[in-house]
């Protein structure tokens, strides 16, 4: 709780210098590609997190990384962060960031389980549900596919669901044939 209340306040700076420093698209990006990183590299991860390591090799591992491929205030940031041994908020300061990122540019996010994978005409419809639902410009659709779906889609939108899928509807009816009003029930 604390970690992420610390997390939120170190956000909340970045972005306020990133949009100062008109560098808010590439600090993205490079937030972005650290939180990559932590998600697909447990080791990596596991590293920033671990007491043993040294905060002095952190940083060195860090710079060795990231140099020349992250934004200068990205790399004043993870400085900063190691050298006041802050390195295991990073992976969870990368998808904050995300977050506070879309809040600041109005992007509403929504995520769709389908049975197959959408194609374009479709993903647009979609893309203007969500839109009329949040009442934001731009949208980000998170695609999963389900096979045991059947057919249909279940939308989430914020704290919305709307769930069209076969397999719910199936299951409503089975809950339908299971009750018999004729049946005299003890």
């Amino acid at each position: 709780m604390a970690d992420s209340r610390a997390a939120s306040r170190y956000v909340k700076s970045l972005l306020g210098l990133a949009v100062e420093k008109n560098a808010l698209e590439a600090v993205h990006t490079d937030m972005q590609l650290l939180s990559k990183i932590c998600n697909e590299n447990r080791a990596f991860e596991l590293m920033l997190t671990n007491p043993i390591i040294k905060h002095d090799k952190k940083r060195d591992i860090l710079e060795k990384l990231f140099q020349g491929k992250m934004n200068a205030l990205t790399l004043s940031i993870l400085d900063i962060l190691t050298r006041k041994n802050r390195e295991p908020l990073l992976p969870a300061i990368a998808r904050e960031f995300h977050t506070a990122y879309n809040v600041y540019k109005g992007i509403g996010k929504a995520s769709i389980t389908t049975a197959i994978p959408l194609d374009a005409k479709l993903r647009g419809e979609f893309e203007t549900i969500v839109k009329q639902l949040t009442e934001k410009k731009q949208v980000e659709l998170t695609e999963k596919v389900d096979k045991d779906m059947i057919g249909g889609f279940v939308l989430n939108v914020g704290d919305r669901q709307i769930d069209a899928s076969i397999k719910n509807k199936l299951k409503a009816l089975k809950v339908n044939f299971s009750y018999n009003p004729y049946i005299k029930e003890f």
